[in-house]
């Protein structure tokens, strides 16, 4: 069995995932993160809630991150609230020991405490629901020009909650080099014209084997 040392996984990191009582990587953590930390690929992974993906794009993507600049420079979207504030605590815990700055903006919540937020604490990762990112870039808040890697998680939910033209155009507002990473548990067929359309021969892998993490 595989270790996250193994894997390329940083000490500060594997520290974090000590004190989170997390030993060994699933099997979307063995074949994502090496694969995500040694290029720059885009990358589709179908795979179920409960399967530890957050970890496996999680650690490669604050791997990544240079938390010398003051910029966003990663923005995951998430179908709900609760989706995206349990993505970005799990993010805070795996970055424990970095200087890596995140924050959650999501909508049925003032902008003010979200707004705030972005402009003072300037962090290098966003996690939000399409809705509240659209209208943050919409209001020139939420800048993604410096931006280097995008995630899609749980797309199918996001298409079934009509929110899919809403990525779709928060996708545009990045530039033509991002990396893109997208986790589904099915691949419906607007899900699959839009890997067509907006991914760079993508990486694709599948697991069914759900886990703790």
């Amino acid at each position: 069995m595989s270790t996250f040392r193994d894997l390329g996984v940083r000490k500060d990191f594997i520290n974090s995932l000590k004190e989170l009582k997390i030993k060994n990587p699933t099997d979307i953590q063995e074949k994502t993160i090496p694969v995500l930390l040694k290029s720059d690929t885009d990358f589709v992974g179908l795979a179920q809630t409960g399967t530890g993906k957050t970890a496996a794009f999680g650690l490669p993507i604050l791997n990544t991150i240079d938390a010398s600049k003051a910029e966003v420079q990663g923005l995951i979207i998430a179908p709900t609230r609760e989706l995206a504030t349990q993505v970005e605590s799990e993010i805070k815990k795996l970055g424990k020991y970095t200087a890596v700055k995140s924050t959650c903006v999501y909508g049925g919540t003032a902008y003010e405490g979200q707004i705030r937020a972005l402009r003072k604490e300037k962090p290098q990762i966003v996690v939000g629901t399409p809705g509240r990112v659209i209208d943050l870039l919409k209001k020139n808040i939420l800048k993604l020009d410096k931006a280097d890697f995008c995630v899609l998680d749980e797309a199918d939910e996001m298409l079934n909650m009509g929110f899919f033209e809403d990525v779709q155009l928060v996708l545009e507002k990045f530039r033509a080099s991002r990396e893109l990473i997208m986790f589904s548990a099915t691949m419906p067929k607007p899900i699959v014209k839009m890997i067509n359309n907006s991914f760079n021969n993508p990486l694709m892998v599948q697991i069914e084997k759900k886990s703790d993490w």
